[in-house]
């Protein structure tokens, strides 16, 4: 049996005075995310992995948060086929920061920001930035 690779995070839009832009963000957020592979089939990101509130006072305050998280076999074999993936994803969405978690049973666990330019990604813009910072807990020797 391989071994188990968790992933998890967020993405987070940035906050706007604008009822109506905010609505017309989220919209567009909610089509791209619609438009993930459903079912059986999807290698890496599909549409049931993906959450976020909608509602005012329902876990949206002014902020959104579009939340994540699967687990795959192995998944850190093909890492960098994930991350295309992703970030392929994020060029399609509005957003302002994005953080994935990796926790694998043999190489520890791993945390992935990207960020913009900016401040603030809409579709289509190009200025991601990735972080990458690895983290490795270990049972003390005793």
């Amino acid at each position: 049996m391989e071994s188990e690779s968790i992933v998890y995070g967020c993405i987070r839009d940035w906050p706007a005075l604008d009822p109506e832009e905010c609505r017309r963000r989220r919209a567009s957020n909610l089509a791209a995310l619609d438009a993930l592979p459903s079912g059986e089939g999807w290698p890496f990101l599909g549409r049931e992995m993906f959450s976020f509130c909608g509602e005012p006072e329902q876990g949206l305050y002014h902020t959104q948060i579009i939340h994540f998280g699967a687990s795959y076999a192995a998944v850190e074999y093909e890492w960098s086929l994930w991350v295309q993936h992703f970030e392929a994803l994020l060029r399609r969405l509005y957003w302002s920061s994005a953080v994935v978690h990796l926790e694998t049973e043999l190489n520890g666990a791993h945390t992935f920001r990207w960020e913009t330019d900016s401040g603030c990604h809409s579709p289509e813009q190009s200025d991601m930035r990735l972080r990458c910072a690895w983290e490795r807990e270990s049972a003390l020797l005793g």
